[in-house]
């Protein structure tokens, strides 16, 4: 399977041209079509204005909304403008209240083998970055590429880290990063910590391994101990060692609520990220 087609979106200018950069690198290296779509979205809470207020203020923030979304669509031309030539994209806009959100962003994630989006954490970013990805993971069942503000430095990742706990969301992330894994100059499959009751417990990571390499992956296996206070933690140094161009990891193995109030190995990723992550639900 290849990415044949591609979903960015923009929710403002920030942090749009690495993720639109990257985006457009693995389009033309796939000969995909890439969809941007402009978003300008309502956040009021028309539930808590005062009696009488409602008209003027939904008024009022929808064409905040409306002036929002076409920034984030002059912000998106202006940044496939400065991509190679031969790409096939496709700009849209639209506005949305943050209750809706969701729903307009799953609608296009469907159809897309692959998303690309910029960091939702971080100065300028707000609560609708975060729904963003969410959205497109959950309800649009679609894998994520985060593409942090030092962008992406190839299409063609050399050297890729696939986080592995036996989980679900991991073993997806595996098989939805394919195209990027067998493209790569080395794979490695990191456990961290791994459990010593259960059917890897003499071989972590053993069977992902055998899976891989049998669909063409030059992969391999690492095992660490959790030496530092959190998995993202260890995480993060191994990268940094490795020196890493992409990390697949399983998205939000809790709970979104338990994720967002406790923290996770996905938000903390997402908060720390030096490289692009790809994610899958």
């Amino acid at each position: 399977m290849a990415y044949k087609s591609l979903l960015t979106v923009a929710t403002s200018a920030y942090g749009l041209p690495p993720a639109v950069s990257a985006a457009a690198q693995i389009a033309i290296r796939s000969d995909a079509h890439l969809d941007a779509l402009a978003l300008g979205v309502d956040r009021t809470q028309i539930g808590y204005s005062y009696v009488g207020s409602g008209a003027v203020m939904i008024a009022a923030a929808m064409e905040r909304a409306e002036e929002e979304a076409r920034a984030s669509e002059k912000a998106l031309n202006a940044a496939i403008a400065a991509q190679p030539p031969g790409l096939r994209v496709a700009v849209e806009s639209a506005v949305t209240q943050l209750g809706a959100l969701t729903d307009v962003v799953a609608a296009r994630a469907r159809y897309a083998d692959l998303v690309v989006l910029p960091l939702p954490y971080g100065q300028n970013r707000g609560v609708e970055d975060e729904a963003v990805i969410e959205a497109a993971l959950f309800e649009g069942m679609a894998p994520v590429l985060v593409v942090p503000d030092k962008g992406m430095a190839s299409a063609d990742p050399r050297r890729v880290v696939v986080a592995w706990n036996q989980t679900r969301e991991s073993l997806v992330a595996a098989r939805r990063a394919m195209p990027f894994l067998r493209r790569a100059e080395n794979v490695t499959i990191l456990v961290i910590d791994p459990p010593t009751h259960g059917p890897e417990r003499s071989d972590p990571g053993g069977l992902l391994c055998q899976l891989l390499v049998r669909h063409g992956v030059r992969a391999e296996v690492t095992v660490l101990a959790r030496t530092l206070p959190r998995v993202s933690d260890v995480m993060v140094r191994h990268l940094r060692e490795s020196n890493a161009d992409l990390l697949v990891m399983g998205a939000y193995g809790h709970s979104r609520f338990r994720e967002a109030i406790l923290g996770g190995a996905t938000r903390d990723m997402l908060e720390r990220a030096e490289i692009p992550v790809f994610l899958a639900h």
